[in-house]
């Protein structure tokens, strides 16, 4: 059955005069006549059996049917317009994958090792895109996800990666300040905005006695908080596979026990099984695995079949 589409050159033009307000802003952005813009309108309107503009003289008014339509129509032309780039972007003999991650993971820990994975399939493109929450995969335009281990994800394969243990880390000149070494309470504490109970939860297992530990500034994303860290600013908990260059280096130190129960495990979501999957998201995603295996030994996932 032929779909009932209206011409791409019909909606350009409508997009372009709702966007400007004026079919000779529009007419000079698309290299046409006023008048063939007029007529673009007057076929578009004709097609949906509705009257988009109220013209006045020279000038035309969007009708609320026509706003409403002109938002959809723009982000058609915009997810079209994306779509077409990235498929001209794409490698004539290799192909491209979408992953979905968390932000800090994919600053911290995953882009970092992608010049591996590029140095052994240079054909195949990963584009990252940020997803705080749990999301429908199927759907979504991606391929993959990393993140977190959630009800949400049910349905889908879940593949262990890496287990996130939550540390206090702070600058080295923190504890340089006075005659001794100030106690974890006495010093400011860092938070993250989506765990607010998170020093509370070390303090109980820990015992480390903190007299409030709800005190101190609040950020949204672990990188946030790893940045105040190194700026000097307080102590910040954070998982340590985030930070194990910066303490390996020494420019941050993690003086106190590591909160072990505060944790969450990383995995990775495909809506198929590996091996049907198609052939750069399967490369990938054995990559991935074998990665977090053998890239963090102490906190790799254990007993994923990698296929």
């Amino acid at each position: 059955m032929r779909r009932k589409i209206p011409s791409n050159s019909a909606l350009m033009a409508f997009e372009a005069s709702a966007r400007h307000g004026s079919f000779a802003r529009a007419a000079d952005e698309l290299a046409l006549t006023e008048g063939a813009i007029s007529r673009q309108i007057g076929r578009l309107e004709a097609f949906l059996g509705v009257t988009l503009f109220e013209r006045i003289g020279n000038r035309v008014r969007l009708l609320p049917n026509g706003e409403r339509y002109a938002v959809q129509v723009r982000e058609s032309l915009d997810r079209l317009e994306r779509d077409s780039q990235y498929l001209m972007g794409e490698p004539s003999d290799g192909g491209s994958i979408d992953i979905a991650t968390i932000p800090t993971f994919a600053a911290r820990w995953l882009i970092p090792r992608l010049a591996r994975f590029r140095e052994k399939h240079p054909n195949i493109i990963v584009h990252l895109a940020e997803r705080m929450e749990p999301f429908v995969l199927a759907g979504s335009g991606f391929d993959a996800a990393i993140h977190f281990e959630h009800p949400a994800w049910t349905g889908m394969r879940t593949h262990r990666l890496l287990h996130e243990t939550l540390v206090p880390v702070c600058h080295p000149a923190l504890l340089d300040k006075g005659e001794g070494p100030p106690s974890l309470d006495e010093l400011p504490r860092l938070h993250r905005r989506q765990n607010p109970d998170a020093w509370q939860r070390y303090a109980q297992e820990t015992g480390i006695v903190l007299t409030n530990p709800a005190i101190g500034p609040r950020y949204d994303l672990h990188i946030m908080l790893i940045e105040a860290a190194l700026a000097g600013l307080g102590v910040a908990l954070v998982p340590r596979l985030y930070v194990e260059t910066e303490l390996a280096e020494g420019r941050l130190i993690a003086p106190w026990p590591d909160g072990r129960s505060i944790s969450k495990t990383f995995c990775l979501v495909l809506p198929e099984p590996i091996r049907l999957s198609d052939g750069p998201i399967q490369i990938f995603a054995n990559w991935l695995l074998m990665e977090a295996r053998t890239g963090n030994p102490g906190h790799a996932a254990r007993g994923e079949n990698i296929l």
